[in-house]
């Protein structure tokens, strides 16, 4: 349990703040997260790694000289925003290009893919890899669909120190690429781990048993067995990875590995050291020789108890750059020569934009609705977080709650200053997306950063907002979660509800009802939806390995989704009330 913090809310902010303050000569804080606390080398590329709170020595740890140039840090167990990554990334930036890595989670892999976009607009050549070594997540021919765990560690060490020996960007991805393809991990655990605030772990483990093969984000195990004896559990971990080798290594041919015993927060490293002996003892026996074996909490999970075991299978480059000096806080390997003291060339930090583009006098109306149903969301929201959370643990992490009542507090926020300016209905709705999306990372808040960017951009700030306008502004919506996310109808996630909705919103529109009776329609259609998700399977997201558990139940994100298409309807509906007036709030022309 974590018991020392302050508002649960502000738990990832201060904790970075706090290891920034205790790590000065190595990093230094920007927004986002950290930085070197030197200027990365000129003509050298910028290794940014990155990912959510929770797992430390991951991220801002491993941030140093001979391993990353910059770590960005998204909220408890959520990736970093696009913006977050992209305020790094620049920060770090020594005009050769930069690499972003991450493990292979969805919130990840749209956040840092959205964060190479803008860095390419911003004229700096970015790449993307994603670590997918997690053997229990996918089998081996769906590999691409594995989570990035423990192994991040050594596929983050060979780049940066490719990096650190001054190859170019395209090199620098390849030896990433190589690496990844010969990490393998596989993990234990005896008890989840409770997030700061929560009364009761994001899952558990009955007495006398252990979870196999989980994740690092509180996800459950994809199987259960017999507590082991520390031998014991030696001898599950290195046989499993021993039944699946890369296709160009051979046991027993004098194979040489990188391994990893990795601590997942409450094993002790007494209790490590003891799995470690027959660990090495096992490895010995099938010939494998062990190079430079680090034992100890590298990628963890709050308090969860539990831990995992990573191999890479080194030829005579990955053995160098395993081998390569690095001075990190929490990781340090051999000797660096003292570094010069460079003058850092201070970036320009991005301006915040307080001023909004002009608006008609229709759509600055059409601004106090947009408000009061963003104010609906978020009551909505902080309402049903606690029920949002425990059905996402049913076969996720259960952080789905917290997520959404942080990207929807901070878009009320965001939205309330936009309006209070002056804005229109369309800039109101953009910059409470590009809110919500920064403040809460992961997989949901990417898709509602672009769920509202794609209203705003229809409404606008000039025209009437009439229902025909919202209405296509919905269905784009739904066609570029689609785009964005990869999942289609029966994927078990938000588009479930999302497709529905906004064809049921464009053919009410169609039909000549007015927005609030359309909208009603919908959100009916949603409801409906969204129940119908318990009798699906999950194919996309974290859920994906728990598939079974989660048959019986609604997909949290739909179920999210389905609450607030409700309560923007009442927030519209009392709008419409007390603008008696007008027929309609948005001036519903047919």
């Amino acid at each position: 349990m974590t018991r020392l913090f302050n508002d649960p809310a502000a738990f990832a902010d201060e904790a970075l703040e706090g290891f920034a303050a205790a790590h000065r000569r190595w990093v230094r804080p920007v927004t986002g997260g950290v930085v070197r606390a030197t200027a990365t080398p000129a003509g050298q590329v910028a290794v940014v790694i990155g990912g959510g709170s929770g797992h430390y020595p991951a991220f801002s740890g491993l941030v140093g000289r001979g391993l990353a140039h910059g770590a960005a840090v998204g909220n408890v167990f959520a990736s970093p925003s696009a913006q977050q990554i992209r305020s790094v990334a620049r920060a770090a930036y020594g005009g050769a290009g930069v690499l972003l890595m991450y493990g292979n989670y969805a919130g990840d892999v749209l956040h840092f893919g959205q964060a190479a976009e803008r860095l390419a607009a911003d004229g700096i050549d970015a790449r993307t890899f994603a670590v997918a070594d997690d053997i229990s997540s996918a089998a081996v021919d769906e590999s691409a669909k594995r989570r990035g765990i423990a192994g991040d560690l050594p596929v983050f060490k060979a780049a940066a120190a490719a990096a650190e020996q001054g190859l170019p960007l395209d090199e620098v991805m390849r030896v990433a690429e190589r690496t990844g393809a010969r990490t393998r991990s596989f993990g234990i655990a005896f008890s989840g781990c409770t997030l700061p605030g929560a009364d009761r772990p994001l899952f558990t483990v009955p007495e006398a048993r252990m979870a196999v093969g989980l994740g690092i984000h509180g996800e459950p195990g994809i199987g259960e067995e017999e507590l082991p004896t520390a031998d014991e559990a030696a001898r599950l971990l290195v046989g499993t990875l021993l039944k699946e080798l890369p296709e160009d290594v051979e046991v027993p041919a004098g194979q040489r590995a990188a391994v990893i015993l990795n601590g997942l927060g409450s094993v002790k490293y007494e209790e490590l050291f003891v799995v470690y002996r027959e660990v090495a003892a096992l490895l010995g026996e099938a010939g494998v020789e062990i190079v430079d074996p680090e034992v100890g909490e590298l990628v963890t999970s709050f308090d969860m108890a539990g831990v995992s075991l990573t191999l890479t299978w080194l030829d005579a480059r990955l053995e160098e750059l395993w081998r390569a000096p690095a001075d990190t806080p929490a990781f340090r390997k051999g000797a660096l020569d003292a570094p010069e003291q460079e003058g850092r060339v201070p970036l320009a930090e991005d301006i915040p934009d307080t001023a909004v583009p002009p608006a008609s006098a229709t759509s600055r109306h059409a601004a106090d609705a947009t408000l009061a149903a963003l104010d609906a969301v978020a009551v909505t929201v902080g309402t049903h977080a606690d029920e949002l959370g425990r059905i996402d643990a049913v076969a996720g992490d259960g952080d789905h709650g917290i997520g959404m009542r942080r990207g929807s507090t901070a878009a009320l926020r965001a939205a309330t200053d936009a309006h209070g300016l002056g804005a229109g209905a369309g800039t109101v709705l953009t910059r409470a997306g590009d809110a919500w999306a920064d403040k809460a990372g992961g997989t949901s808040g990417a898709l509602w950063g672009t769920i509202l960017r794609s209203l705003g951009t229809a409404l606008g700030d000039q025209d009437a907002p009439d229902a025909a306008r919202a209405a296509a502004g919905v269905t784009e919506a739904s066609a570029a979660v689609r785009r964005l996310g990869g999942a289609e109808v029966g994927d078990k996630t938000m588009v479930d509800v999302l497709v529905p909705f906004a064809d049921t919103l464009a053919d009410a529109v169609a039909e000549g009802l007015g927005l609030t009776e359309a909208w009603d329609r919908a959100a009916t259609a949603a409801t409906e939806a969204a129940a119908a998700t318990a009798g699906l399977l999950p194919r996309k997201g974290r859920a994906r390995p728990h598939a079974e558990k989660s048959l019986g139940t609604a997909d949290a994100g739909a179920h999210s989704l389905a609450l607030i298409t409700r309560a923007v309807h009442g927030a519209l509906l009392d709008h419409a009330r007390e603008d008696h007036a007008r027929e309609d709030l948005f001036h519903d022309h047919h």
